[in-house]
C-alpha cells in the first residue's frame, strides 16, 4: 500500500512526484486564497471578453462637489454686489460726494420814487401795468424743450426741470406761504445739507447774504397786507445745463406781480401792486434727482415798492396804495465785515408801476 498521502495506485512511473508535482504550480497556499479579491462579472461584461474582468468603482469624494462649489460662489458674489449696490449708488462719483454749498443771497428793496398806484380793481390794476400779457399762477413757468446732456438722459433732465419748476411756484405762488407762515411745502423739496441754513434763516433771518428769509421764498407781513385774489402774474423761463458729469443745473429766472390790500380791509378797499423778480440757480446731483430734491446756490431778488430802511430779510412789508417811501437808507454796510453783505437798495421806475388816472 503507499503511503497516506499517496494515490492508492502509487506514484506514476516516469513522473517525478507523481500526480502532486503535476499541479504543484497552480496549488494557491491559504493565505493568498484569504487576499484574494472576489468580483461577479456583469452581463455585459460575460458577453463581451476584451471587458476587463474587474469593474472598479470609483472612490467616494469627500467634501463638496465642483458643481456645489461653484454655486456657493455665485451665490456669494451676488450677495455681495447686492450689498454694494444698496451703499453705493451707480450714479455717484467723487465729485457727487462732494459737500453741499451754502446758498448766497443777495435781497434788493425798490422803492418808489412818488404814491405808489392804486385801484379798486386788481385786474384794472393788471390791465394798466407791463404784467398784463403774463400768464396766472404756474402756468407762467413752463419747461422748456428738453434735450439730453452728456451725461444725463432726457428723463433726468426733466426730472431737474420739474423739481426746480415745483420749488418755484411752492416758494413764490402757495398761499399759505405767502401770507400764512408756512414753510414745509418749500423746506420739503430741499438737499438735506441746506436744512439748516434754511431753518436757520427763518428762525433767525439776517441781511448778511447768508440768511435772509426771503433770499429763499416769498412772504409777507401778514399783519400788514393781505392777498386781493388769487390771481398771481408770472412770466420767465427755465433753463438746464450740465456742468461735468455728475452735476446738472438750472437757471430760473421769473417775474412775479401780486395784488395786495391792507390787511383786514373791506372788498372795496384800493388794492397795489407788488413786483418780484427772482433770479434763481438750481444744483442736482443724481442723488437729488433720486431723492426729487434741489440744491440752491444762487438767489437774487428785486422787490419793490419797499422803504430801503426796512428790514426786508425776514418778510416783505409792501407800500400800500397811496403810500410814499419812508425817509431813510439802507442799513450801513461795514467793509471790515467779510461775513457779511452789503445793503443795497434801488429806485422802482416809473415804467414798472401801472398807470392809473
Amino acid at each position: 500500500m503507499g503511503g497516506p498521502g499517496e494515490p492508492p495506485e502509487g506514484t506514476p512511473e516516469g513522473v517525478p512526484g507523481g500526480a502532486e508535482d503535476e499541479y504543484r504550480s497552480v496549488v494557491f497556499d491559504e493565505s493568498f486564497v484569504r487576499a484574494a479579491r472576489l468580483q461577479e462579472y456583469s452581463a455585459l461584461e460575460r458577453l463581451t471578453d476584451h471587458t476587463p474582468a474587474v469593474r472598479r468603482r470609483p472612490p467616494m469624494r469627500r467634501g463638496l462637489s465642483r458643481q456645489a462649489l461653484l454655486l456657493v460662489l455665485l451665490i456669494i458674489v451676488a450677495f455681495g454686489t447686492a450689498i454694494y449696490m444698496g451703499v453705493r449708488h451707480p450714479y455717484q462719483s467723487a465729485q457727487a460726494q462732494r459737500p453741499v454749498e451754502p446758498l448766497r443771497m443777495t435781497v434788493v428793496p425798490l422803492a418808489p420814487q412818488g404814491k405808489v398806484p392804486g385801484a379798486a380793481d386788481p385786474a384794472y390794476l393788471y390791465g394798466h401795468s407791463p404784467a398784463a400779457q403774463f400768464s396766472v399762477g404756474a402756468e407762467g413757468v413752463p419747461l422748456p424743450t428738453v434735450r439730453r446732456t452728456a451725461h444725463f438722459s432726457d428723463s433726468q433732465v426733466v426730472a431737474a426741470l420739474t423739481i426746480a419748476k415745483e420749488y418755484i411756484v411752492a416758494s413764490s405762488l402757495y398761499p399759505e406761504v405767502l401770507t400764512g407762515g408756512r414753510t414745509d411745502p418749500v423746506r420739503a423739496l430741499l438737499d438735506a445739507g441746506q436744512l439748516d441754513q434754511f431753518d436757520q434763516s427763518i428762525d433767525r433771518p439776517a441781511a448778511d447774504g447768508r440768511h435772509a428769509a426771503t433770499g429763499w421764498l416769498v412772504r409777507f407781513d401778514p399783519a400788514r397786507v393781505e392777498l386781493a385774489g388769487r390771481e398771481i402774474r408770472v412770466q420767465g423761463s427755465l433753463q438746464a445745463a450740465e456742468t461735468d458729469s455728475s452735476t446738472l443745473e438750472v437757471g430760473a429766472d421769473h417775474t412775479f406781480v401780486y395784488a395786495l390790500k391792507p390787511a383786514g380791509s373791506g372788498a372795496h378797499a384800493p388794492s397795489s401792486l407788488f413786483t418780484v423778480r427772482r433770479e434763481l440757480q438750481f444744483r442736482f446731483t443724481p442723488d437729488d434727482l433720486r431723492l426729487h430734491q434741489v440744491q440752491i446756490v444762487v438767489s437774487y431778488t428785486q422787490a419793490g415798492p419797499l422803504s430801503c430802511a426796512g428790514d426786508s430779510a425776514r418778510q416783505f412789508e409792501p407800500l400800500l396804495a397811496g403810500q410814499t417811501a419812508k425817509a431813510g437808507s439802507p442799513p450801513g454796510t461795514d467793509p471790515y465785515a467779510t461775513d457779511t453783505a452789503a445793503a443795497v437798495c434801488g429806485s422802482l421806475a416809473h415804467s414798472a408801476e401801472p398807470t392809473v388816472g
